[in-house]
Parts: C-alpha cells; sequence; structure tokens
C-alpha cells in the first residue's frame, strides 16, 4: 500500500534556503526538506552491513523520512499538504507499529489516503470514521474488521463512492441499517462481512447495486435466509464465502444459478439437500466439463464446492440422513 514517492529531488530541497527550522506546515515544494535536514548522519545511526531486506542491510531515504516522521508525530498537527503515497506510508507505518491513537489520526484528515487497513487495531470506533472518510474519492479500501463501529460510523463512508474493498467483519455494532450506505459503492469489488447480524435478507437489499463485485464474504451470516434474491444480477461474482449460514435453504441456492461467472463457492456446514445442488448443475456446465460426484442422499452438511480451477466438483463431508 502507498506508491514510492516520485518526485524530483529538485522538489525536495531549495539550494538557496539553508534555514534549519522545522515549518508547522508543510509546503507541496518543500515537504521533504525537514526530514532530510534532521536524519541522522553518524555511521552509527544506520546500519551499513549489506544491501536486501534482512535486519542488517542499510535502510531506504524514504524508510527513515518515514521512521522520523513516526517518531515525532506529536509535533505536527496535518500532513494534508504532503504527497498522498508519503502520508500513505507513514499511516501505514504508524499502524504497523500499533502506534496510532485518535489523537494521531487527526493528522492524516484530508490526506487523499487509498487505503485505511485497520482490521483489528485497538480502538477503533465512530470518532476514527470521519477521519477516514475524509480522504473522501481517494479512499478506495477499508478495514474495520473487529472494530467498535456501528452504523453512525458505517455511514461516514457515504462521501467514498469509489471504494473498491471493504472488511466489516465481526462488527457487532452494525446492523442492517447501516449496510444502507453499500447503495452508493457501485465500483465495489470485494465485500466482507464474516459473523455480521447486520447482515439479514432485508438489509441485502443494497446488494442489488454491487454490480461489480466480484468477491463476497458472508461466513457464519445466521440471517440471510432469503436475502440470496437480491444477489441474482451480480453476474461479475467469482467467490462467494458462505460456510456456517446454518440457515440458508435450497431455495436459497436456487438464484444463484445464473452466477455464470463464479468459480469458488463455499457452503460448508449449510442445510443444503440434492435439491440445492442441482440448481448449480448450470454453473458446472458452463465452467467445466464433468460434474464430479455427488453422494448425498437427503442432506448435504459440510459441502465444498469449486468451479473453474479443476474439472472436478468435489463434496466434502458429505452426511447421509
Amino acid at each position: 500500500m502507498g506508491g514510492v514517492c516520485s518526485r524530483k529531488r529538485s522538489q525536495l530541497v531549495e539550494d538557496d534556503d539553508d534555514s534549519l527550522q522545522t515549518p508547522t506546515r508543510f509546503s507541496k515544494t518543500s515537504s521533504l526538506k525537514w526530514l532530510l535536514l534532521t536524519l541522522p548522519r553518524s555511521s552509527s545511526d544506520i546500519s551499513r552491513k549489506g544491501p536486501g531486506k534482512g535486519p542488517g542491510r542499510c535502510p531506504t531515504l524514504m524508510e527513515l523520512c518515514v521512521a522520523k516522521v513516526c517518531k515525532d508525530i506529536s509535533k505536527y498537527s496535518t500532513f494534508a499538504m504532503l504527497p498522498s503515497d508519503l502520508s500513505q506510508q507513514v499511516f501505514d507505518e504508524m499502524v504497523d507499529s500499533n502506534c496510532l491513537t485518535e489523537e494521531s489520526l487527526e493528522t492524516f484528515r484530508d490526506c487523499a489516503l487509498h487505503d485505511i487497513c485497520l482490521g483489528e487495531y485497538p480502538g477503533v470506533k465512530d470518532a476514527w470514521m470521519e477521519v477516514v472518510a475524509s480522504q473522501r474519492q481517494s479512499l478506495l479500501s477499508v478495514d474495520i474488521s473487529c472494530s467498535e463501529v456501528t452504523d453512525s460510523g458505517l455511514n461516514f463512508l457515504s462521501d467514498c463512492s469509489n471504494m473498491q474493498s471493504l472488511s466489516c467483519n465481526y462488527c457487532e455494532h452494525v446492523s442492517e441499517h447501516g449496510l444502507g450506505v453499500l447503495s452508493g459503492f457501485s465500483n465495489l469489488t470485494s465485500l466482507s462481512f464474516k459473523r455480521s447480524d447486520g447482515v439479514t435478507a432485508k438489509g441485502m437489499s443494497v446488494f442489488a447495486n454491487l454490480v461489480n463485485l466480484v468477491n463476497l464474504d458472508l461466513e457464519r451470516c445466521l440471517k440471510i435466509h432469503g436475502g440470496l434474491v437480491h444477489m441474482k444480477g451480480l453476474r461479475k461474482l467469482e467467490s462467494l464465502n458462505m460456510r456456517y449460514c446454518n440457515y440458508i435453504t435450497d431455495s436459497d441456492i436456487k438464484y444463484l444459478s445464473d452466477l455464470t461467472n463464479l468459480k469458488e463457492l463455499q457452503l460448508s456446514s449449510c442445510r443444503i439437500t440434492d435439491l440445492g445442488i442441482s440448481y448449480l448443475t448450470g454453473l458446472v456446465q458452463v465452467n467445466t466439463p464433468k460434474f464430479g460426484e455427488l453422494s448425498s442422499d437427503r442432506c448435504l452438511l459440510g459441502s465444498y464446492l469449486r468451479i473453474g480451477f479443476t474439472d472436478v466438483v468435489e463434496f466434502e463431508s458429505v452426511w447421509h440422513i
């Protein structure tokens, strides 16, 4: 995440300015000058044991800049005037080093970040989402899995219509009302809502607008029975995970029969019978030369169906009743 800053060296340092004072707000023509002038210069500060990615390699100039920013994060009020790729690297490092706080997050307001990956990060709540949403049309990917974010926090993302990936796994405080924000994400290609009571049959009505969706993960969503009807128009869908969605039935599966691009369908521990599986035979005929063996009598619990990657459709842990 976050490409290498490609700005010219002449834009970083002005030869006719010998001031060593750190500015309080950065300009686009000298945004790295304060970093270059404050980097450690002694050989003891920088390892010179060799190239590569090992612990003894010499760090790059960009890595030194990012490390300096993270160390002195409390000194700066905003990075909005920095190039977005540099801001992205600083943000990623703050998250990876577990140093990001609600206070330091404010520094990244309006920074045009592309990726906000806060999955399983401690303390993420609605107040954080206002800063996340301030990236607006630049924001492409968000992961707030295992957070305390509620419907109100999720609604902040309504102005981020260029989003391509959203992960809200194990977000216990998001309800079906919060899903309404998804209706504006027509560019979304990946959506994950593992173990969410907010994903209900009614709430899934917004899925009909996600026409570019390629990957959908609804594992352990127990209230989606009757909601798959809203997915029948998702013709670009390639991967669908509904493992442990215990209450879906054969009548739900029939709405998947027209998803001819589907390559992977996970139905482990679902109460699907031979009738439900029969609705998928058309998909197999489109993507594979043969169906493979299916040995269930009345009930299939623990199936895993793969279409397209192999010539044979496999069903594991078939339970006869």
